[in-house]
């Protein structure tokens, strides 16, 4: 086993295997052991409380390799049969768990933007430009999200006991998680989480709302998570079979 410095980049051996990790110290959480998350693309995240020693997160990670090396194939094999988008028509495009089909319409005339018609998201742009055509999507994404996600957070938080009103959220894309909490309570939330169903939506969601009252993966922190969302690991377990289609670009 090797590892090289304290926080950041650290491999652990697993057979013939080397298995990556980045250490992340809490120092503003209250986390109360060692927390080690596979994300969608494969990488690997450890969550330390600063009163682990290295070596205590070392024989962590070493104690679940096994776990950790069959989710991150899973993660391999499922992103190599996924190709990056060409922003052409009859791409699929994912919005609320259904599939719909890209519309690229060129008219020199016409403003940049993206609209749901049917079965199909129509991009009109003035020129076949792949950058603007990405932009609108995103663009698209982002409106959309921003409603739904205001609409389902007041859903989810009203049986919350610690939540008086929905909180406030940012939305920022990103390739590796679907949201976040900081230890200020303010929510980020992915756009791209829109193009999963309302299930996975009210899970994500839900997730982030607990750290509102914890600030760690604690055993309470599961504990209320199941309480009131007792089905969360099998809607998790989709939503991360499903991210290779809903995060590419």
């Amino acid at each position: 086993m090797e590892a090289s410095g304290f926080d950041g980049q650290h491999r652990v051996t697993y057979g013939d295997e080397q298995i990556a990790f980045t250490l992340r110290r809490q120092t503003e959480r209250v986390v109360s052991r060692v927390a080690i998350h596979v994300e969608p693309d494969g990488r690997v995240q450890v969550d330390a409380p600063p009163s682990a020693s290295l070596a205590d997160v070392l024989a962590a990670v070493r104690k679940r390799s096994r776990w950790i090396s069959q989710h991150v194939a899973a993660a391999k094999e499922r992103m190599a049969h996924v190709l990056p988008r060409e922003y052409v028509s009859g791409e699929a495009i994912h919005y609320l768990g259904k599939r719909y089909r890209l519309k690229v319409v060129v008219e020199p005339v016409s403003a940049a933007e993206a609209k749901l018609r049917g079965a199909f998201v129509v991009v009109n742009v003035p020129r076949r430009d792949v950058d603007q055509i990405r932009v609108c999507i995103d663009t698209w994404y982002r409106e959309r999200a921003r409603e739904v996600f205001a609409t389902r957070l007041k859903v989810v938080s009203e049986p919350l006991r610690w939540v008086r009103q929905p909180p406030v959220f940012r939305l920022q894309f990103m390739t590796r998680q679907w949201g976040s909490c900081s230890p200020s309570g303010r929510l980020t939330l992915n756009p791209w989480l829109v193009a999963a169903p309302r299930e996975g939506i009210d899970y994500v969601l839900l997730h982030e709302l607990c750290h509102l009252k914890y600030h760690d993966h604690s055993r309470s922190f599961y504990v209320t998570l199941t309480r009131h969302f007792p089905d969360w690991e099998r809607v998790k377990e989709r939503l991360d079979d499903q991210a290779e289609l809903f995060l590419r670009r």
